[in-house]
């Protein structure tokens, strides 16, 4: 008896990409998309940092809610502040949108916000508070990392520092249009410390400079599922980055936490944190775990203080 010939499963086909999105990929797309973006900064160099920001706010809040990251961002309100009023998820979801448009609008005059006389523990343009521990990781002698938060205008921090003695080096992710990342990253190199790339090997490189007696300015907000630890936040378990605590572990080094506040009038404050007593093992060496958790609490009470000031619009509990 012949056997009923053997079912041949096909291959899915392959989901072609939107033409939108292949246009913008392509050679002309990547070429055209840069002549803009270096007319949007030639426009906002001409404005000044106030009118500028001003604009893209304008822009931006109006814009803003049409995107699907504006519905995440409600969604994520809403769980971190259960009870909410609407009225209040509006305003901080208007505030996200505010702050992003005017990080990126001040991000062509970085360097002369940074470069404006700053005011210890007082009340200026730039005031920055903690300044007795921002001088001691400049003048230690000893290497030491920094955690900050996309808060308010988080680029300011490694300008601000670099511009004061205290020069970090930082991870930087390059856009996938190379031809902007060498726009931004020539600015980033003539304004902040040290840079690493976000690949394979970056905690080598970074390893190696605090080896070198240097100092790490790190973003801990955000984090891959597989490569973070689920530590607390907001009353939930969230992947959450231990690259700061595993780096420390390592070298044994002083941890401060560096945020900036958003002033109106656009003012800011520069805060940096006594270093943290970071719970340890019965070795003696730095627990990661436990370490990551104080690191998401520092940025969890940094986020209530201004919820309208924190990217709201990443997928920060990945459920």
């Amino acid at each position: 008896m012949n056997k009923p010939p053997a079912t041949v499963k096909k291959s899915p086909a392959r989901k072609r990409k939107p033409l939108g999105q292949r246009m913008l990929r392509s050679r002309a797309g990547r070429w055209a998309t840069a002549k803009v973006f270096r007319g949007v900064v030639g426009l906002m160099q001409r404005l000044g940092p106030e009118r500028s920001a001003a604009l893209a706010s304008g822009v931006l809040r109006t814009v803003g809610p049409l995107f699907p990251e504006h519905r995440l961002a409600a969604r994520n309100i809403a769980r971190a502040f259960p009870g909410i009023a609407k009225a209040e998820q509006k305003r901080i979801l208007s505030g996200v949108w505010d702050n992003l448009a005017r990080v990126g609008a001040e991000y062509i005059h970085l360097d002369a916000i940074a470069g404006r006389e700053p005011v210890l523990d007082g009340e200026g343009d730039l005031t920055i508070r903690g300044a007795e521990h921002f001088f001691a990781l400049r003048d230690d002698g000893k290497p030491g990392i920094i955690f900050a938060a996309h808060l308010a205008n988080w680029e300011l921090l490694a300008v601000a520092a670099a511009r004061y003695g205290l020069p970090v080096t930082a991870i930087f992710r390059p856009p996938a249009n190379l031809m902007i990342g060498e726009d931004i990253l020539r600015r980033r190199r003539a304004m902040m410390g040290g840079l690493v790339a976000n690949a394979r090997g970056a905690t080598f490189e970074l390893m190696a400079a605090l080896e070198r007696g240097e100092h790490l300015g790190i973003l801990v907000d955000q984090a891959k599922a597989h490569g973070g630890l689920a530590v607390p936040f907001f009353g939930r378990p969230a992947p959450t980055n231990p690259l700061v605590a595993r780096l420390a572990r390592a070298v044994d080094c002083p941890v401060h936490g560096a945020r900036t506040v958003r002033l109106p009038g656009g003012r800011f404050v520069i805060e940096v944190t006594p270093p943290l007593d970071l719970p340890r093992d019965a070795e003696g060496r730095i627990d990661v775990y436990g370490a990551t958790a104080m690191i998401a609490s520092v940025v969890e009470g940094w986020v209530r203080e201004h919820p309208e000031q924190w990217l709201w619009l990443h997928d920060r509990w990945r459920d």
